[in-house]
């Protein structure tokens, strides 16, 4: 039996409660689909314990951590020193998520922005990558993170992508990557699809921020890990290459971007 194409699923949350009580065979399953590394995210300091722990517990699972734009207006705001140190784990490997969301929160816009330019200070202390969650705020997005690299310059993802053309390119002028969820797979995606098709390939990450957007055939349903399998086939297909050559490529950007993950080696067991 041919063993799966290896690929990591580089931006889910296994602490979310959909995933309550069978975590061990959500990490299961992904390792059968090929997915030997998942970035686990935390969007709430508060809960920066119970992820961390997550990552102690399973291999090939790492952690990142941050206030989600979402969740500024609501949580205490962080600090440079507290991203600091929380990324001294060994297992810590990105500085979020973090971000610009004005479709949902909007009311907090401006603390949104402050909670964003910490996040960016930790980035270029630690040299770990930002996480950035962008929704409707390009115009802001893009002068922030500009006015950041300008400042002193960063590793960034721009994950789940599914903002406008200017922020893709503006995004890889300054060196950043961008994430694939399961929204390039949708059918009415085409505009994501060709945004990554003008795209470097060198520039590209797969994830499946799950438990949500879940790629076709179980959209509508909750998403987990493994199904990030699902939509590199589809990025494969987007660049016109094969499956392989897509997750390879798509490795090697992890690589380089999660270095510290890269350099500490662990990955889940392949299923036989």
């Amino acid at each position: 039996m041919t063993a799966p194409t290896e690929i990591t699923d580089s931006h889910c949350h296994l602490d979310f409660p959909d995933f309550a009580g069978e975590l061990d065979q959500v990490v299961t399953r992904a390792n059968a689909a090929g997915v030997t590394r998942m970035v686990t995210i935390c969007t709430k300091l508060k809960n920066e314990p119970s992820v961390r722990a997550i990552a102690e517990t399973h291999k090939g699972v790492f952690y990142a951590a941050g206030t989600h734009p979402m969740s500024v207006a609501e949580e205490p705001m962080t600090s440079v020193e507290e991203l600091v140190a929380l990324a001294q784990h060994p297992k810590f490997v990105g500085i979020g998520e973090t971000g610009l969301d004005y479709h949902y929160t909007a009311e907090s816009a401006e603390a949104q922005k402050v909670s964003l330019r910490i996040h960016i200070a930790a980035a270029q202390e630690t040299g770990l990558p930002l996480i950035i969650h962008a929704r409707d705020a390009d115009e802001d997005m893009e002068a922030i993170l500009t006015e950041g690299m300008r400042a002193k310059p960063y590793p960034c993802v721009m994950h789940c992508f599914s903002s406008g053309p200017r922020l893709a390119q503006a995004a890889i002028d300054l060196g950043f990557y961008l994430s694939m969820s399961g929204i390039a797979t949708f059918p009415r995606s085409q505009e994501v699809r060709d945004i990554f098709a003008a795209a470097p390939l060198d520039r590209i990450l797969v994830e499946t921020d799950s438990p949500y957007l879940a790629p076709p055939p179980h959209r509508g349903r909750r998403n987990e890990p493994a199904y990030s399998a699902l939509t590199a086939k589809v990025g494969a297909d987007v660049f016109g290459i094969s499956l392989e050559d897509f997750a390879a490529a798509t490795q090697a950007n992890f690589d380089r971007l999660f270095a510290k993950a890269a350099q500490h080696g662990e990955r889940g067991s392949l299923a036989p």
